[in-house]
C-alpha cells in the first residue's frame, strides 16, 4: 500500500484529533489503578508523615489505593530520578522538598534529570519551621555558646544531619557560613537516624524540622536554641530566631509538594492540584500540621508551585556558591 503526502497528512490530523479526545477521557477515569506516592527519604522523616496524611486521605476521596513508597538516597537524588523518568501518567507521584527540586542541581553536577524541567508542579503541601537543637545536658545554653566553642576549637562541635546535600546539612553549613565557624558534620542515613543521634549524644547538635524534635523538646530530652526562620515557631514561643539569638543574616525553611514527571496531561495534574488542595482544608491533617510545627502552603496552584520552585533555585544557585556549600 502506497502512502501519498495527502494521506499521511490526514492521518496526522487524525491522531491529532483521537489524543485531544482521549485526554480528557483518560482524565476523567483518573484514578482508576493504585497510585504512587514516592518519598526520596527513609520512613518516619517529615517528608514521609506528609506524604502518608495527604495519601490516605486521596485513598478515602478517591476510593482508590493510594501508598507511598520510600526510595532513599543521595540526598533525594535518588528517588526524584526514578519518578523524572517514570510514565507521565499521574500514578507516580513524588513527595519533593525543596532540597529535592530547587537545591541537589547545583550540588550535584552529573545529575540525570532537570529537577526544574523535568517534573510537573501539582501544588506545594507544606512548609516546614527549622530548629537548632542539642541534647537537654548539653553545656550550650544559646546559640552563641555554640559559637564560642567552634571558634575555641575548630571541627570539635559536632552535629548530625541526614545525609550529605540533605535540609540539615544545607541548614549547618549556612550556619558555619554566616557565623565563621567550622562544625564536624556527620551525616547519618535519614532525619529520624539523626535526631536520635543527638539524643544518644553521638553527636551535639542537630539542625533539623519542628516536627521531627519539637515531641523530643517537649518531653524535655532536647534543648532548642534557637528557630531558623525568620518568625518564632508557635509551638516554641519562647525560643528565639537565629536573627534574635546574634545572627542577623541568618534564616533557613524549607517546603513541601507534589509533583509528576514531566508532560502529564493537564486534565490529570488539574484533578490533582484540586483534590490535593481539598484534602489539605481537612480538620485532621489541619490540626496535625499544628501538632507537628508544619504551615499551610502557600503555593497551592500549579502555576504559584512553579513560581516558587524556579525563585527558590534561583536562591539556592547563589547561596551555595556564596557559602562554599558541597555535598561531598
Amino acid at each position: 500500500m502506497q502512502f501519498t503526502r495527502r494521506t499521511l497528512a490526514r492521518a496526522a490530523v487524525a491522531a491529532a484529533a483521537f489524543a485531544a479526545l482521549a485526554a480528557p477521557a483518560f482524565a476523567q477515569g483518573y484514578p482508576d489503578k493504585v497510585v504512587k506516592i514516592v518519598v526520596a527519604f527513609t520512613p518516619g522523616g517529615p517528608t514521609d508523615v506528609v506524604a502518608r496524611m495527604v495519601a490516605q486521605k486521596l485513598s478515602v476521596k478517591w476510593g482508590q489505593q493510594v501508598i507511598v513508597e520510600n526510595k532513599p538516597g543521595a540526598a533525594g537524588v535518588i528517588g526524584s530520578e526514578y519518578v523524572a523518568k517514570a510514565p507521565a501518567d499521574g500514578y507516580t507521584l513524588l513527595m519533593a522538598t525543596a532540597g529535592n527540586l530547587t537545591v541537589n542541581q547545583h550540588l550535584y553536577k552529573h545529575l540525570k534529570f532537570d529537577p526544574v524541567k523535568d517534573f510537573t508542579p501539582i501544588a506545594q503541601t507544606a512548609g516546614v519551621d527549622f530548629v537548632l537543637v542539642t541534647q537537654a545536658n548539653s553545656p550550650f545554653k544559646n546559640v552563641k555558646d555554640v559559637i564560642a566553642a567552634a571558634k575555641a576549637k575548630p571541627d570539635a562541635v559536632t552535629s548530625a544531619t541526614s545525609g550529605n546535600g540533605g535540609a540539615p546539612h544545607l541548614a549547618a553549613a549556612l550556619f558555619e557560613d554566616a557565623a565563621k565557624v567550622d562544625l564536624s558534620l556527620v551525616p547519618y542515613k535519614g532525619t529520624a537516624d539523626a535526631v536520635n543521634a543527638v539524643l544518644a549524644g553521638e553527636t551535639q547538635l542537630d539542625f533539623d524540622a519542628a516536627s521531627q524534635v519539637v515531641p523530643q523538646i517537649k518531653g524535655g530530652k532536647l534543648k532548642p536554641l534557637a528557630v531558623l526562620g525568620i518568625k518564632r515557631s508557635a509551638l516554641l514561643p519562647d525560643v528565639p530566631t537565629m536573627a534574635e539569638a546574634g545572627l542577623p543574616a541568618y534564616k533557613f525553611s524549607n517546603w513541601f509538594g507534589l509533583v509528576g514527571p514531566a508532560h502529564m496531561p493537564k486534565q490529570v495534574t488539574d484533578k490533582l492540584q484540586k483534590d490535593v488542595a481539598e484534602v489539605l482544608k481537612d480538620s485532621e491533617i489541619l490540626a496535625r500540621y499544628q501538632i507537628l510545627g508544619l504551615q499551610a502552603p502557600t503555593a497551592v496552584t500549579p502555576a504559584a508551585f512553579a513560581k516558587l520552585i524556579q525563585a527558590d533555585a534561583d536562591k539556592w544557585a547563589a547561596t551555595i556558591q556564596a557559602a562554599h556549600i558541597v555535598a561531598e
